[in-house]
This record gives C-alpha cells, structure tokens and sequence, in this order.
C-alpha cells in the first residue's frame, strides 16, 4: 500500500567544513600528464567491420568471406521487400 508522505525536511551535512582555498604559489600552470591508449587488434578490427558498407560485405561474401556471408544472412530477413 503507499501512502502519502505528509512533511519534509531538509538533510544537514554531518560537519561543515569551509572549502579549501587554494594558495598562491599553486596558481601557476603546471604540465599536464598524458596517458595512452592502446587499442587491441581484436577491437580495431571490430571497429573496421562497424564501419562497412554494404557493398563492402557484398564484395567480402562472394569472395568467400564467412563472416561477410553470416553478416548478409542475418540482415537479409530485414531487406524483404513486398509489393
């Protein structure tokens, strides 16, 4: 059963704290790290196949590829057209 909820009140954080203010001395720019990112070959090739055209994978399947042939067998059933 639910029922209606009748008062609110507002929560109080449990020790205020001022916000830090930074110093002087910390105002100068400092370098900023860089971080790499290695991207697998599994990954970059799934990507790769993300981005094909159709007529890409038409081209892949009738030469054979079967990932290519799996591909169009799966979206094959959207493409039916009806007249």
């Amino acid at each position: 059963m639910v029922s209606p909820i009748h008062s609110v009140t507002a929560a109080r954080p449990v020790n205020p704290t001022p916000a830090p203010q930074p110093a002087p001395s910390a105002a100068k720019p400092q370098a900023s790290a860089q971080d790499t990112v290695h991207i697998s070959n599994a990954a970059t090739a799934l990507l790769q196949e993300s981005l094909e055209t159709s007529v890409q994978t038409t081209k892949e399947a009738s030469a054979g590829d079967a990932q290519a042939i799996r591909l169009q067998a799966r979206h094959a059933p959207a493409k039916v057209h009806t007249k």
